[in-house]
């Protein structure tokens, strides 16, 4: 039986790739889609919300909700280009009056208690403003699937921050210390699976909407990566979200005592790993410390129609 996920987006390119994925992956049932401001601002993320479900056009639209109105002093226009997708300009037919993202969020869950998993792929306002509005919702959630923090890789906006927590660090100590059960991606394994120029070239060789569409979007992506860190290939970091749920023998995890520094001019956002859980307090998080790329890249194939 699929697993009932909500997605977080702060849909830029990876982001848009993770959706399509998500909703051709026969595992899952993505019940939501919840937009949140962080790679592009909180009105152009529900924008893409909806351009992503307009170009693919599932046979069941999820519900979607509209990003909180909150700006971060950092946004990823670099990699994503102007407007998250590429620079690519798509049509869309905005919903009017859509529900907020965190109201989306208690909404879904006392829909289905104890059967969703939130699956937090941007940074974790949204869901914080939802734990606090309703009390009793991370009784009711099945899991959290958190991408963010780094361990040993040094951070991607500061030399001690991963993006996601540093745009929102008190929400996402907030989420680490809810009690719900989190399984947590750091950077460290989020760079691993990458889309190279070839996978492009195969991506383009099939003729689906969600191939045609991330072919429109990801040479942007491969391009500006090359330009920022150096390598030839788009880091799919979202994408293992989705392997956390689908694929979960892909993804190597340890228990592990996982906090968030919210202050500091040079620290602010910085996830800290405390190895001594044993000794001082229970781990809070099924941390990921490795993951198998083979089976990842497998997994994207095949749910995208590639290997046919």
């Amino acid at each position: 039986m699929p697993r009932k996920v909500v997605l977080v987006s702060d849909p830029g390119i990876d982001g848009a790739f993770a959706i399509a994925l998500a909703l051709l992956d026969p595992n899952l049932e993505v019940l939501g889609i919840a937009a949140t401001a962080g790679n592009i601002n909180a009105e152009q993320a529900t924008r893409n919300v909806q351009i992503i479900i307009e170009q693919l056009d599932p046979e069941r639209w999820p519900r979607l909700g509209a990003a909180l109105a909150v700006d971060y002093d950092v946004d990823g226009h670099v990699l994503h280009g102007p407007g998250g997708l590429g620079g690519v300009d798509f049509p869309c037919a905005q919903l009017h009056h859509p529900h907020a993202s965190d109201k989306l969020l208690v909404d879904l869950v006392h829909q289905y208690p104890r059967e969703v998993t939130v699956v937090v792929m941007g940074p974790g306002t949204s869901l914080a403003r939802a734990l606090d509005r309703d009390p009793e919702l991370g009784a009711l959630l099945e899991r959290l699937v958190v991408l963010g923090g780094a361990r040993h890789e040094p951070g991607n906006v500061s030399a001690a921050a991963e993006f996601h927590f540093y745009c929102d660090p008190t929400a996402a100590r907030h989420i680490l210390h809810s009690g719900v059960p989190i399984t947590m991606l750091p950077l460290d394994v989020m760079r691993k699976v990458v889309l190279s120029p070839s996978d492009l070239h195969a991506l383009s060789a099939h003729p689906t909407r969600s191939c045609e569409f991330l072919g429109k979007i990801v040479p942007h992506g491969i391009r500006a990566t090359a330009s920022v860190y150096g390598i030839e290939g788009l880091h799919l970091k979202d994408v293992l979200g989705l392997v956390a749920l689908s694929l979960p023998t892909a993804i190597t995890t340890r228990p592990m005592v996982v906090d968030v520094e919210t202050r500091g001019q040079l620290t602010r956002g910085m996830s800290v790993f405390d190895t001594r859980w044993g000794i001082t307090t229970k781990p809070n998080v099924d941390l990921a410390i490795g993951v198998d790329v083979p089976a990842v890249r497998r997994y994207i194939h095949q749910t995208l129609g590639m290997n046919e």
